[in-house]
C-alpha cells in the first residue's frame, strides 16, 4: 500500500511536472517566440530597406549592388520569408506554397535575388524546413527555365495531394 502510494505520487508529480501542460506551455513558448523573431526579422529588413546606410550593414551579397538594387533584394527577401513563414506556420500545404512561389518568381526581380542568394542556401541543413522550400523553388524555377509556355501558371508537376 505504501509502495503503491509512493508509486502514484510519483506519477503525480512526474505528470505535473513532465506532462501535457508543460509541454502546452513549451509549445506556446516556442510560438510567441517565433512570432517575436518574425517581427523582429520584418522590422530590421523594413529599417534597412529605408535607409540605404543601414542597408550596406547587412549586405552579403558579394555583389556591387547599387542602393537602389540593394532595396529590391531586400525586399524580394521579405516576399520570400512571408512565404516560408505561411509554409511553416501550417497556413500554406506544400501545394499552395509551390503555387505562391510560382507566382512570385514571375518577378524578374525575385528570380535575380534567388540568384544571387544561392551560395547562402548552400549551407543550409539539408532536412530543414528552409531547405525543403529552397529546394521546391529551385525546382519551380527549373521547371520554368525548361518549359516551351509563357503561361506559367501551368509549368512544372504539381505535387502529389
Amino acid at each position: 500500500m505504501i509502495t503503491g502510494g509512493l508509486a502514484g505520487a510519483a506519477t503525480a508529480h512526474t505528470w505535473q511536472h513532465h506532462g501535457p501542460s508543460r509541454a502546452g506551455a513549451a509549445a506556446e513558448w516556442r510560438r510567441q517566440a517565433r512570432a517575436h523573431q518574425q517581427r523582429m526579422q520584418w522590422e530590421l529588413l523594413s529599417k534597412a530597406i529605408d535607409d540605404p546606410a543601414l542597408a550596406v550593414v547587412i549586405d552579403n551579397y558579394g555583389l556591387d549592388l547599387s542602393p537602389e538594387k540593394r532595396r529590391q533584394y531586400l525586399y524580394a527577401n521579405l516576399w520570400y520569408i512571408n512565404a516560408f513563414h505561411l509554409y511553416e506556420s501550417g497556413v500554406l500545404d506544400r501545394r499552395q506554397l509551390r503555387g505562391h512561389l510560382r507566382e512570385l518568381f514571375q518577378s524578374a526581380h525575385i528570380r535575380e535575388y534567388w540568384e544571387a542568394t544561392r551560395p547562402h542556401r548552400a549551407s543550409l541543413d539539408p532536412s530543414s524546413t528552409e531547405a525543403e522550400v529552397g529546394h521546391i523553388a529551385e525546382t519551380l524555377l527549373q521547371e520554368r527555365d525548361e518549359s516551351d509556355t509563357d503561361e506559367w501558371w501551368v509549368v512544372g508537376e504539381p505535387p502529389p495531394l
